[in-house]
């Protein structure tokens, strides 16, 4: 299983000619969010470093430090495998844009072994049918009206849903938990009977009825080993309570 740092670490976010410093640092704040390390500049000339800093703040303005500056966007895109578009532009040359959740959905399985870009182009005009040459992938933000978006809210949503599904995808593929025993079901569910009697919500009579219904539900919950010595140790603390003076310190409970 390949974690979710190595999968971001194969992940890029490059803005061809943007025109403002500021966006270029609120970009690298939000990569930082998002866990992305490596942000890539296509320019002709270096920004203003103070207006890049201030808006990525302190905390991420070491991905202005590291940011690499290219004046050629093939060579700026050569170490990529794969290159994810993003415009709102439409046009008859333009190919099918796709909304970004379906498009991280396909290049989140790419991203264990590939490296792969997410193109972001100027501010006023985007990226031109032929930046779009490199890309294998073209995303369009889906908006009510106004198609327009700021540099770095693009960023930001397309950061946020690929940040997402692989938070997602590694909570599908955790490990399973250590599900309890049959030897530790049968020790709960006699502490749990004997419990149930003290209190008489068993009775003699139903006790067996009542309790093969308890264990079609607690059956259902697929109780870890862990929570079934809980459950054990709550039972055993009140038993103990029941045997003993109330106004007595109780022993130390330890579930586990």
């Amino acid at each position: 299983m390949i974690d979710s740092k190595t999968m971001l670490a194969n992940l890029a976010v490059v803005l061809k000619q943007p025109k403002y410093a500021e966006n270029i640092g609120a970009t690298a704040r939000m990569c930082f969010n998002m866990g992305i390390s490596e942000l890539i500049l296509v320019r002709d000339e270096a920004p203003t470093y103070e207006d890049m800093a201030k808006m990525a703040t302190h905390k991420a303005v070491h991905l202005i430090d590291t940011m690499q500056r290219h004046t050629d966007l093939e060579e700026a895109l050569a170490p990529f495998s794969f290159v994810v578009g993003t415009t709102a532009r439409l046009g008859r040359k333009r190919t099918m844009e796709r909304p970004p959740r379906d498009i991280i959905e396909e290049i989140i399985p790419l991203l264990a072994h590939n490296k792969i870009a997410l193109l972001f182009g100027p501010e006023d005009r985007g990226l031109t049918n032929d930046d779009l040459k490199f890309c294998q992938y073209t995303s369009c933000i889906p908006t009510a009206e106004f198609a327009s978006l700021n540099l770095a809210q693009a960023v930001a949503i397309h950061c946020y849903e690929l940040y997402y599904a692989i938070v997602e995808m590694s909570r599908e593929e955790a490990a399973e938990p250590e599900y309890a025993s049959t030897f530790q079901l049968e020790g709960m569910y006699r502490h749990v009977q004997e419990a149930l009697l003290r209190i008489d919500f068993l009775d003699k009579k139903s006790q067996h009825y009542w309790m093969r219904n308890i264990r079609q539900f607690l059956g259902r919950v697929r109780l870890s080993s862990k929570e079934a010595n809980i459950i054990r140790g709550i039972c055993r603390q009140f038993l103990w309570h029941q045997e003993n003076h109330r106004d007595t310190q109780p022993r130390e409970f330890d579930p586990l």
